[in-house]
């Protein structure tokens, strides 16, 4: 809420500080010196510039029922804080747990055929009896994007809708009905824009690197040579998370983009739930457990710093645990051996 202080700022002035109580108790000298923000940045921050606009947001949440969720709250979920340049403050009507489920995204183009649709379908059925915790991703918009949540309303799945406007509007207002039924059922409408946000439809993009950040995969499921949904599988692929593609006919013009990054190596081909559990690892969720492996001391404890379903950066877990680099890797070998972790694309692992 303070003039001047975009998103990137935010997100340099929570690393330099911690936490926002620091930042606002920091003097003007510390400011400028310590987080090397211009001096009228720093004025605005120790005069509290922001303060006003916050109380009415705050005001304007408790009418609405949407609840402000901080980059430094509990709440918060895991993958979105891992980007460069993930939101401050995300602002959220549901169940705010489901966003740190066992997420994957479903986009795609707004014209979606019937094979674009039925795939849809097909895949969130699947997906729905072999992962358990699983929770569908996507922007509300016309086509595969509302397919993808009506697929995991109709076989008992949270989904979540990321939308590029404030709440407690939706887009489409077509879509208001299954807004609330995605509330309703369990699942959440989530944006990054509070509501002193003018709406001006500009927001498309940055909506799309939330629903990719999100999501510890992506698939697009139908999309023409241009499109949003491209978009966010090239953001997918900047956070290093699991790219996959729906193949189409070579004559389709809606299947032209999803072709075109299978044949580019952009995307995996997948045409089943079972091809998309084997992409993101996740055929062992639903393996019998076996006995628990026999593990050190020091590989308990540092199984210990793995969140409970979300994958993790391996830089993330040399912070959480105070291991030097070295020794993280020894013991992640360790714990990969003993059955305990699986190491996944981007450095990343997940504990099993």
């Amino acid at each position: 809420m303070t003039p001047g202080i975009g998103i990137k700022g935010a997100v340099h002035l929570l690393e330099t500080f911690g936490d926002a109580r620091r930042i606002f108790a920091a003097t003007e000298e510390e400011l400028t010196g310590a987080a090397e923000l211009r001096p009228d940045l720093a004025r605005a921050l120790v005069r509290r510039a922001g303060f006003a606009a916050a109380e009415r947001e705050l005001v304007y949440c408790r009418r609405h029922g949407i609840v402000p969720i901080a980059s430094t709250d509990p709440a918060y979920p895991a993958l979105l804080r891992e980007i460069p340049d993930y939101p401050a403050v995300i602002y959220l009507r549901g169940e705010a747990s489901v966003l740190s489920a066992r997420t994957l995204s479903v986009v795609g183009t707004r014209r979606a055929t019937a094979y674009g649709t039925q795939m849809c379908n097909r895949l969130v059925e699947e997906l729905s009896g072999a992962v358990e915790g699983l929770c569908i991703v996507s922007g509300l918009a016309f086509g595969i994007d509302a397919a993808a949540h009506r697929a995991a309303l109709t076989h008992g799945v949270p989904t979540v809708a990321v939308l590029p406007d404030p709440l407690p509007d939706v887009t489409p207002a077509q879509h208001a009905a299954l807004a609330r039924e995605i509330v309703e059922r369990g699942g959440a409408l989530v944006t990054e824009l509070h509501g002193q946000v003018k709406r001006n439809g500009r927001q498309y993009l940055a909506r799309n690197r939330i629903i990719a950040a999100l999501s510890a995969g992506c698939v697009v499921v139908e999309s023409p040579g241009g499109g949003g949904s491209l978009f966010t599988a090239h953001y997918a692929d900047g956070y290093h998370r699991t790219v996959m593609a729906v193949p189409g006919r070579a004559t389709d013009a809606a299947s032209a983009g999803t072709n075109h990054l299978i044949r580019t190596h952009r995307a995996q081909l997948v045409a089943s739930g079972e091809d998309v559990l084997r992409e993101m690892m996740w055929d062992s969720v639903r393996m019998p457990r076996c006995a628990a492996p026999e593990l050190t001391p020091d590989e308990r404890r540092l199984l210990e710093c793995f969140p409970a379903a979300d994958p993790i950066a391996a830089e993330r877990l040399g912070e959480a645990s105070g291991l030097d680099p070295g020794t993280l890797a020894t013991l992640l070998v360790g714990l990969e051996l003993a059955g305990a972790v699986r190491q996944l694309p981007g450095n990343r692992y997940m504990k099993l």
